[in-house]
């Protein structure tokens, strides 16, 4: 059975080709991707695929409707929230095998009343004022090799 080293929620992704970007850098690191509804684009979107490649194939994923459906098929431990609004830097975090990394919207991150319910576990990319954001999936590399980094192993084909 198939064990992912992480997990990688985009909370209603907007743009395929980030999606489709993150997909390839899942599979990269063995990490799970899950979608939560609603989406900015059909999952069988052209630009998605492109974007992944004939990575999109090898990739563990899963959509669900929304957030109250995908909390019982996570594992049972705290999610990680990206945001820019978090005070504390993501290299501070101890990740472990089977973490759950979350990221919002590229338009408006996530919602607040979601990082509010969990701002002990919220973690910021630095950036310069000058940046608005971070591309998401550029944000999702960070995290996903800042775990690897620290010991997260690739799992086993």
């Amino acid at each position: 059975m198939y064990s992912p080293a992480l997990h990688v929620v985009l909370y209603q992704p907007e743009i395929p080709y980030n999606t489709g970007s993150v997909g390839r850098t899942c599979v990269a690191v063995g990490a799970k991707l899950w979608l939560v509804r609603p989406l900015g684009f059909r999952l069988d979107d052209y630009y998605l695929r492109r974007a992944g490649l004939d990575y999109w194939e090898q990739l563990v994923w899963e959509a669900v409707d929304d957030w109250e459906s995908l909390i019982p098929k996570l594992p049972p431990r705290q999610p990680w929230f990206f945001t820019k609004t978090a005070r504390r830097p993501y290299t501070s975090a101890a990740f472990a095998a089977g973490d759950v990394l979350v990221f919002g919207r590229e338009s408006s991150g996530l919602p607040a009343e979601l990082l509010a319910a969990n701002a002990e576990r919220t973690l910021r990319i630095p950036i310069r004022p000058a940046a608005r954001s971070l591309n998401l999936s550029n944000s999702v590399a960070i995290a996903l090799f800042e775990a690897q980094r620290q010991g997260i192993a690739l799992p086993a084909e």
